[in-house]
């Protein structure tokens, strides 16, 4: 399984212009680092728009569910630091999600990647899982240009926090599909061709929201505890 653990966070949101380069400079050496010592995060990464809303997409890959709710994530999220504080005013349109890992197929981490979130119509949960897990996904890491993919369901609203108060609320996350890839013009196929949205909406998904993303910059609580 190239995610590691067995659940993740999903974050998508935009950042105000005049704030993106210091963002992207607190996010590697403050806010990454920060995250990953809380015990149980594995690692995560930043990805940014190549074509799509929202500018940005992270992504932490964690041991289980229960590291999103756990006291040590919480004191972070409740006691943000200066520099934290001062990025988060500049957060726009934040959607975050506590995510399990529901299937996933391939090996590695392709370099650019396609993130489709949507809501499933109550009836057809069950019936669009089997479909995706069984008939769609396990095929395409096979296709040239493709590595992995994956299919993630939101399992937990995520509490109100300090952090939060500060940017606004958070709009929620039901369920997504991440592939990666070594080539765009495949991933971009796949959006395309194999998870369109037609297609998608055919098996009950509504709302569905994609964009393609490279990605910016990875870290690994192994390094942290190097």
């Amino acid at each position: 399984m190239p995610l590691l653990g067995q659940a993740a966070m999903l974050l998508s949101f935009d950042v105000a212009a005049e704030a993106i380069t210091e963002h992207d400079d607190w996010h590697t050496h403050e806010h990454l680092p920060e995250r990953l010592s809380v015990p149980g995060f594995l690692r995560g990464s930043r990805w940014v728009s190549l074509a799509g809303q929202p500018r940005y997409f992270v992504m932490y890959e964690v041991a289980q569910l229960a590291t999103l709710t756990s006291e040590a994530y919480l004191q972070r999220l409740n006691n943000p630091t200066a520099w934290t504080s001062k990025i988060m005013a500049h957060y726009r349109g934040m959607s975050r999600g506590f995510c399990s890992v529901a299937a996933s197929f391939g090996l590695g981490v392709g370099h650019v990647g396609l993130l489709l979130r949507f809501k499933p119509q109550v009836a057809a949960r069950a019936r669009m899982r089997t479909w995706l897990v069984e008939q769609v996904l396990p095929q395409l890491p096979s296709k040239g240009g493709i590595g992995s993919v994956h299919l993630l369901e939101g399992a937990l609203m995520p509490q109100m926090t300090n952090e939060q108060r500060i940017r606004g609320a958070d709009a929620g996350v039901d369920w997504a599909i991440l592939a990666t890839g070594y080539s765009q013009d495949s991933v971009v196929e796949l959006s395309s061709v194999d998870l369109d949205e037609p297609r998608l909406a055919d098996h009950g998904a509504t709302s569905v929201h994609g964009a393609i993303y490279r990605m910016d910059y990875s870290l690994s609580h192994d390094e942290i505890e190097a």
